[in-house]
C-alpha cells in the first residue's frame, strides 16, 4: 500500500496588496511519500516558499486542501498543526535561524526542549546528530563562532532532532559559496537517506534538485512536472 505522507490538494492562495488580488497559487496539487525525495524548481516570486510554507502548516491557503497521512489539516486549530509540525515535520531554510545566545548543542537540542524533553538520552542523540554533519568537536561554540556551512549544517541537525518523517527544506544552500553548497546538498541526501526521510525541497538550484526522485517545476504559482 502507497504511504502517501503529504497530499496537497486543489491550493489557491491570494494576497490582497494595494486594493487588488494577487495570485501566488493557483491550483496546486502534490503528493509526497513517505522516504520519497521531491524537489521543487522556480525562479524568485514563483510562489515556491509561500507554497512549502502552507505545505509545513506555517500558513494556511485561501482554498484547497493539506493531508497529512490522510488526515485534512485546514480546519485544524493552531495547536493541532503546531503538535504535527513538531511530531512529523522538520525544516531548514535558506537563513540558518540559529539563535545566537545558545550553542550549536543547546541550538540542536530546542526542539528537545520546546517539548520538555531534555533528557541524557535526547543530548545524546543531539551529539551524535552533530557528529554526522561533522561537527562534534564545535558543539560547545556559538552560532558567531562557526562559518556559514557551519551554521546550516547545526540547523540541519536540529531539523533532524525530533525525528521527522519529512523534511521540508527552503533553499537550503541559497545562502552558501558554491563549494560549501555542493558539500551541504550531499549532506542533505546522505541523511535524508540513511535516515530513511521524505524531503520536500524548494529551490532555484538545478543541481541540488537532481539528486530527487521527482522534479517539478513552480512558474507563477502553477506546478507542473
Amino acid at each position: 500500500m502507497v504511504n502517501n505522507l503529504l497530499q496537497i490538494e486543489n491550493l489557491y492562495k491570494t494576497f490582497q496588496s494595494g486594493g487588488e488580488e494577487l495570485h501566488v497559487l493557483e491550483g496546486v496539487n502534490l503528493t509526497v511519500q513517505a522516504g520519497e525525495k521531491v524537489a521543487i524548481i522556480g525562479q524568485s516570486g514563483s510562489g515556491k516558499s509561500t507554497f512549502l510554507q502552507i505545505a509545513g502548516l506555517l500558513d494556511s491557503a485561501t482554498k484547497g486542501e493539506v493531508k497529512v497521512e490522510g488526515v485534512a489539516t485546514t480546519t485544524m486549530k493552531d495547536y493541532e498543526k503546531s503538535a504535527i509540525r513538531l511530531e512529523k515535520f522538520g525544516f531548514v531554510y535558506q537563513s540558518h535561524h540559529l539563535l545566537a545566545d545558545f550553542t550549536a548543542l543547546e541550538n540542536v537540542l530546542m526542539p528537545a526542549r520546546i517539548q520538555g524533553k531534555v533528557t541524557p538520552e535526547a543530548v545524546a542523540y543531539a551529539q551524535m546528530l552533530l557528529e554526522k554533519v561533522g561537527l562534534q568537536k564545535r558543539a560547545e561554540h556559538y552560532p558567531n563562532q562557526l562559518s556559514g556551512g557551519e551554521q546550516q549544517r547545526v540547523a540541519i541537525a536540529r531539523a533532524l532532532m525530533n525525528k521527522p518523517q519529512l523534511l521540508l527544506a527552503d533553499e537550503p544552500t541559497g545562502n552558501l559559496d558554491p563549494h560549501t553548497a555542493a558539500e551541504i546538498a550531499n549532506l542533505l541526501e546522505s541523511l535524508v537517506q540513511d535516515q530513511g526521510l521524505a524531503i520536500l525541497m524548494v529551490t532555484h538550484n538545478h543541481q541540488l534538485a537532481q539528486g530527487m526522485d521527482k522534479v517539478y517545476s513552480m512558474e507563477n504559482g502553477v506546478l507542473s512536472q
